[in-house]
């Protein structure tokens, strides 16, 4: 509630507590001293009264549009992602966007097969649909053509397999006209399709290009060039940077004549590009199973087949990461010189989910690096990163990726189960237990797995009455190590990080027995 206090000798409100109850105590606390003729009945008909109210919930509603600007003000305490994009680029900053999974695929034709053919960019392949999950496309996005001679290619068991066609998640748009330009400094034009893939500037041109624009005035076609910023693009210089909003909407932005070129008058404005991305590409390893869009190898009767699964798969940034990483990457100054500094940027780019960087010489720097999702780093992961640091790096510093070691905890624990609680439901949330305790996002690099924890989150489930961790360890060849770890902690080292194990038996979590009853 609202206080009269005095200052100075004069009574004032403390507007601390500003909602619409201590707004109207405060007002009629003060009728005695400016208003005495008027004594308040307390009707809801008093028409001072009614007034008195209107003003309270008009000052509650003012209150709260201050609070929210106030919040909004300030990068630790904003809410909306609209106000984070603003003030991270303030610091030069952007929020990345998803980032597709990446796969190799082995491409199977029958034994007799003598042709050569051709993948180009665009050509596509994809999950089988499903009821629960839509089919996910995967296209080959290298400029570069890749050739297959089938001709020179020993057939297996009557079959021919070609190992390695890299393909990433998303889908190719082509020569989308986004506008035509008037003349004027600042054009502004946005992309018709949400979610566009954008790496870093300097990454897509190295690896694979996710946004070609390109301005056509006949009989001219002129390439531009995208940059982080137009603050360092000279007059006449044909660069562009892209914004993307809170809702995934991307605009492309043109100079002003004095810092970027500005297209002529008449010119139309076209882009090439791809959408897509997000954890949803990170599909388990054979389900790449569809040819949707790549002839040649559709006349051939080829089959396609990912070995492993897809990595690299990440959803758009989310305010809890950007704000957590942003500042480290402003201190950094987007220049790698200390281990530090290596880790931030690599945080930034997406489709990392952990890294840690070694010094492994005088002039060496070695990430080690887990995709996000887990898994393997994809070759194009890999030369994404490597050409991200091309000019942050030091002159003389070379930069390595290397994959983590993932060490699979194996936990057993024999339950006994409350009578009236379903013996399947309660098994299900045990092992779901360690699921949570070794999710990707919970742990990390040298981390310790305390037998403890097991006890204890499993305790908690509800239905069960008691808990016998069996088994409790890392995998080993030697036979005689004891099931479960003497000291009761699992001691992983500086590169190693903890995953479910993969195995029939444990898979999900861990192996649980039901030792006691229940229903069903």
């Amino acid at each position: 509630m609202a206080e009269i206090k005095q200052v100075g000798g004069t009574r004032v409100i403390d507007y601390m507590a500003r909602d619409y109850d201590s707004f109207l105590q405060s007002m009629l606390a003060q009728v005695p001293c400016k208003l005495p003729e008027w004594q308040d009945s307390g009707s809801e008909a008093d028409f001072g009264r009614a007034l008195l109210e209107l003003f309270a919930h008009m000052g509650d509603i003012l209150s709260y549009y201050q609070d929210r600007v106030a919040n909004e003000s300030f990068l630790g305490t904003a809410r909306t992602r609209r106000s984070i994009i603003q003030h991270l680029r303030l610091i030069g900053y952007e929020l990345a966007t998803a980032a597709p999974a990446s796969a190799l695929l082995n491409v199977t034709v029958p034994g007799a097969t003598t042709s050569v053919v051709t993948i180009g960019k665009g050509d596509a392949f994809a999950t089988r649909s499903e009821k629960t999950r839509p089919s996910v496309r995967f296209e080959y996005t290298r400029e570069a053509p890749l050739t297959i001679d089938f001709g020179h290619i020993d057939p297996t068991n009557g079959k021919k397999t070609f190992v390695g066609v890299p393909v990433e998640e998303g889908r190719l748009i082509r020569d989308e006209v986004v506008g035509t330009s008037d003349g004027s400094p600042n054009q502004r034009f946005p992309l018709a399709r949400r979610r566009p893939i954008l790496r870093p500037p300097g990454v897509t041109q190295q690896t694979t290009r996710d946004l070609l624009v390109v301005t056509a005035l006949d009989p001219n076609v002129v390439v531009w060039t995208r940059q982080d910023s137009l603050a360092f693009s000279r007059a006449g210089q044909l660069d562009y940077v892209v914004e993307v909003d809170e809702d995934d909407r991307a605009t492309i932005v043109f100079g002003d004549g004095a810092f970027g070129a500005i297209p002529p008058a008449g010119a139309q404005v076209r882009a090439t590009y791809r959408v897509g991305g997000g954890a949803a590409g990170n599909v388990g390893k054979g389900q790449i199973q569809t040819i949707a869009s790549s002839p040649p190898l559709a006349l051939l009767g080829a089959t396609v087949a990912n070995p492993e699964a897809a990595t690299g798969g990440a959803d758009r940034e989310t305010i809890e990461h950007a704000v957590a990483h942003a500042p480290s990457v402003f201190r950094s100054m987007r220049r790698a010189v200390t281990a530090g500094d290596y880790e931030a940027l690599a945080m930034s780019f997406q489709g990392v989910g952990k890294v840690r960087a070694v010094r492994a010489g005088w002039n060496t720097v070695t990430l080690y690096v887990a995709p996000e999702g887990g898994g393997s780093v994809s070759d194009v992961l890999e030369a994404g990163l490597i050409a991200f640091f091309e000019d942050r790096r030091m002159v003389s510093q070379v930069v390595e990726i290397a994959d983590v070691d993932y060490v699979p905890i194996l936990v057993t624990a024999e339950i006994g189960v409350e009578p009236y609680f379903v013996s399947a439901d309660v098994e299900a949330a045990v092992r779901q237990v360690a699921a949570d305790l070794l999710a990707f996002d919970r742990v990390g690099f040298g981390q310790t797995i305390y037998l403890s924890r097991i006890y204890e989150e499993s305790q908690d489930v509800p239905g069960v009455r008691f808990v016998n961790v069996t088994e409790f360890r890392r995998p080993s060849p030697d036979p005689a190590q004891p099931p479960i770890e003497p000291s009761g902690m699992i001691l992983l080292g500086p590169n190693e990080v903890p995953v479910v194990p993969d195995d029939a038996d444990h898979a999900g979590g861990m192996r649980v027995v039901v030792k006691g009853a229940g229903v069903g």
